[in-house]
C-alpha cells in the first residue's frame, strides 16, 4: 500500500513539474538577469524588452489567436502611457495617493475602455475591413495627438516624475535597476495571464474562429462576441505595457500611438512567429537587440530589419519560432547530427554572401550621407576608401561567390534534411 502511494504521488508530481517548470525557470532567469548584465545600457535594454514582450503579446492575442491583422493597435498602448503619466502627474501633485507599482493596471483598464468602445464597432468584420478600420482608428488617434495639445501635450509630449510617489519599502524607483523589477513582475503576471487566456474555452474558440469562422457559427458560438472579448483583452494587456512605458522613461509623446508603433509591434510578432505563444516573446527580444545594439554599428540599421521582415513572410511565415518547430521531430528522433556538417556547408558561404551584401549596402550610404570630401570610412575595423574601385570590386566578389557557393550547397541541405526528417526502415516498421 505505501508502494502504491509512492508511485501515485509521483505520477501526480510529475505533470505538476512540467506544468510549472518552465514559469519557475522564467521567474528565476528575470532575477538573475541584471545579477549577468549589470551596466546601464544592459538594464535599458532589459527594460524595453520586457515591455516590447508585453506589447507583441497582446497584438498576438489579435493575430495569432483571433485572425485580426490590425495597424492601430498602438492606440491603446498609447493611450495607456498617455493616462498612466497623467496619473503620475497627479500622484506627484498628491491628487492621488497610489504607489506607483500599480499605475499600469490603470493604464490597462484605459485600454480596456477604450478596447470596449473601439471594438464594439470595429469586430462586427474581420479580414479587410477590420484591418482597414483599425488603420484608420490609429490614424485618427495620432492626428488627434497633436490638435488636444491639452491632454497629449502636442509634439512634446506628457512628462512626469516616477520618484515622487509613495515610497513602499524604501524602493522609490529612482534607479533604472528598481524599474527593471517593475517591469519583470508585470511581464511575469501579463505573461502567465495571457497564456491562461490562450488555455481556456474562450481562447480556443478565438483559434477556432481565427480557422473557420463559420463553423464556430455553426455550432452555436457567436463569432463577433469572441472577437470583441479577445480584442478587449489584448486592449488591457496593450494599456499595461504602455503604463510600464510611461514609468520607464518617464515620458509619453504621439510617436507612441502613430502608425510606426504599430507597425514595429506588427514585425516583432511577425519575426518571432505569430503562431506560437512564445514567438512574439522572441521577436520582441529579437527586434530590440536590433535597435539597441545594431544601431550603434549602422545607421541604416532600419533598412535590415525590413528586409529581414520581408523574408521571414516571404520564406518562414511561422517566424523564427517557427524554424526552431521545424526541427523538433528530428530533435525526437535524435537525429540533429545529420544536419550539422550541411548546416556548417552552407551557413559559411551564406556568411560570405552577407558581408558583401551588408558592404555593399554600408558603402553606398557612406557615398550619400557622408560630407563633401570625405571618402574614407570604416567597416568591421578596416578603414578603406569608398571612392576607390577595389573596396567595390571586394564586396562584389564577396557576395556573388558566397551566392554562388550557397546554391551548390542547397542540394545536399535538403537531402541532409529530408534524411534527418523521414522515418527509418525500423520506424516503418514498428508502425505497420
Amino acid at each position: 500500500m505505501t508502494d502504491t502511494t509512492h508511485l501515485n504521488g509521483g505520477e501526480a508530481t510529475a505533470p505538476l513539474v512540467k506544468r510549472l517548470g518552465p514559469w519557475i525557470g522564467l521567474a528565476a532567469l528575470l532575477v538573475v538577469l541584471p545579477m549577468i548584465f549589470s551596466t546601464n545600457s544592459a538594464i535599458y535594454t532589459m527594460n524595453l524588452m520586457g515591455i516590447f514582450v508585453v506589447f507583441a503579446l497582446s497584438y498576438n492575442m489579435l493575430l495569432g489567436q483571433g485572425g485580426m491583422l490590425s495597424f492601430g493597435h498602438a492606440v491603446y498602448f498609447g493611450l495607456g502611457g498617455f493616462m498612466s503619466m497623467h496619473l503620475v502627474n497627479y500622484i506627484e501633485e498628491e491628487i492621488f495617493v497610489l504607489p506607483i507599482f500599480l499605475v499600469p493596471i490603470f493604464g490597462g483598464l484605459i485600454g480596456l475602455v477604450f478596447g470596449v468602445i473601439i471594438g464594439s464597432f470595429s469586430t462586427r468584420r474581420a479580414g479587410t475591413v477590420f484591418a482597414m478600420i483599425s488603420l484608420g482608428i490609429g490614424e485618427l488617434m495620432a492626428a488627434s495627438s497633436l490638435i488636444f495639445v491639452a491632454f497629449f501635450g502636442g509634439e512634446e509630449g506628457v512628462s512626469g516624475d516616477r520618484t515622487m510617489g509613495p515610497n513602499i519599502l524604501g524602493v522609490d524607483f529612482a534607479q533604472d535597476i528598481e524599474v527593471y523589477y517593475l517591469i519583470a513582475a508585470w511581464a511575469f503576471v501579463t505573461i502567465l495571464l495571457m497564456y491562461l487566456f490562450s488555455r481556456t474555452p474562450m481562447g480556443r474558440m478565438a483559434n477556432a474562429v481565427r480557422d473557420n469562422e463559420e463553423r464556430a457559427e455553426f455550432i452555436g458560438y457567436s463569432q463577433r462576441k469572441v472577437r470583441f472579448i479577445s480584442f478587449c483583452a489584448s486592449g488591457f494587456f496593450a494599456g499595461i505595457a504602455g503604463g510600464l512605458f510611461a514609468i520607464n522613461f518617464e515620458i509619453v509623446t504621439e510617436e507612441n500611438l502613430n502608425a510606426m508603433t504599430s507597425g514595429v509591434v506588427l514585425l516583432m510578432a511577425y519575426i518571432g512567429g505569430v503562431g506560437f505563444f512564445i514567438g512574439p516573446i522572441i521577436g520582441a527580444v529579437v527586434f530590440t537587440l536590433l535597435q539597441t545594439l545594431l544601431s550603434n554599428y549602422t545607421e541604416i540599421w532600419q533598412l535590415y530589419v525590413g528586409v529581414l521582415f520581408v523574408l521571414t513572410v516571404m520564406y518562414v511565415p511561422q517566424g523564427l519560432t517557427g524554424i526552431l518547430a521545424m526541427h523538433g521531430p528530428a530533435f525526437r528522433m535524435q537525429r540533429l547530427g545529420i544536419l550539422v556538417v550541411p548546416y556548417i556547408r552552407a551557413g559559411l558561404p551564406t556568411a560570405l554572401m552577407l558581408c558583401g551584401i551588408i558592404g555593399f549596402l554600408e558603402m553606398i550610404h557612406h557615398l550619400r550621407a557622408a560630407a563633401v570630401g570625405e571618402t574614407g570610412m570604416s567597416l568591421a575595423g578596416i578603414e578603406f576608401d569608398t571612392h576607390a574601385v577595389m573596396p567595390w570590386v571586394v564586396v562584389v566578389l564577396m557576395g556573388s561567390v558566397g551566392a554562388f557557393l550557397t546554391k551548390t550547397q542547397m542540394p545536399q541541405l535538403r537531402e541532409a534534411w529530408d534524411q534527418a526528417n523521414a522515418p527509418l526502415a525500423s520506424d516503418k516498421g514498428v508502425t505497420s
